[in-house]
């Protein structure tokens, strides 16, 4: 945490201004995309999960097709209003429960691919809390929080972001969730490429050691070597339209 310390002149400059932590997560979202992001079709594929989806300004639609080892295909469709599972097409009954799982879990993996894009959701609450070096390149840290109005179901979740101070770019996260006996993740961004004018990364998931709930630590934490990976989050075959 120390090296809050060593800030810049141009890191003072940007920390006094009005709501900081706004403006550099507008950046940020630019950098990655800006406008595509509202309106676009967007295929891939996530843990031999198939995916797709369209956004439409505020209106969306997200597809995740599962085949099971006999053959069985089990499609989830969300969208603005709620979900639907079809199995072999067929449109089967869910319990509440069952449907805001299956809810979470497809809406869960569409908002970690389009990042930065849905920092900017009405409940999210942003806060500058410093910067860090990382790998000798200086970073912006944004806090995000929830409104539990709006905020989904783990609205609680704490998220970090490390924001490149130069380039904008969002290279590392942190969360600390509180479902199902809650933890802490630190992920770092590798295989960055641009689709469609829409910057994608894959993360190295990490654990720190020994455990600790205090994300805003966890750039020193893996500035020491204290990380212990995890796995692998990669989204392969991506495909993108850019809709009019």
């Amino acid at each position: 945490m120390a090296c809050q310390e060593n800030v810049t002149q141009q890191e003072e400059e940007v920390v006094t201004v009005d709501n900081p932590a706004q403006k550099i997560i507008d950046q940020c979202i630019e950098k990655h995309g800006g406008e595509a992001y509202s309106n676009l079709e967007i295929a891939f594929t996530f843990r031999d999960r198939t995916y797709k989806g369209r956004r439409d300004g505020g209106k969306f639609t997200y597809e995740r097709l599962l085949v099971q080892e006999d053959g069985t295909q089990l499609l989830d469709i969300l969208d603005n209003q709620k979900l639907v599972r079809k199995q072999n097409g067929v449109e089967i009954a869910l319990t509440a429960k069952d449907s805001s799982a299956y809810a979470n879990s497809v809406n869960s993996v569409f908002y970690f691919a389009f990042l930065p894009y849905f920092l900017n959701d009405a409940a999210a609450i942003k806060t500058y809390v410093g910067t860090s070096n990382i790998k000798g390149q200086a970073y912006h840290k944004i806090k995000v929080t929830f409104q539990q109005e709006g905020g989904g179901k783990d609205f609680e979740d704490e998220f970090l972001y490390w924001i490149h101070r130069d380039d904008y770019t969002m290279d590392y996260l942190a969360y600390n969730y509180l479902t199902d006996g809650g933890g802490a993740r630190f992920r770092e961004a590798y295989n960055i490429r641009t689709i469609e004018g829409i910057r994608f990364a894959d993360y190295i998931n990490y654990k720190p050691e020994p455990d600790s709930r205090d994300v805003a630590g966890f750039d020193a934490i893996f500035e020491q070597g204290k990380m212990k990976e995890l796995s692998r989050i990669d989204t392969e075959d991506i495909s993108v339209n850019i809709l009019p």
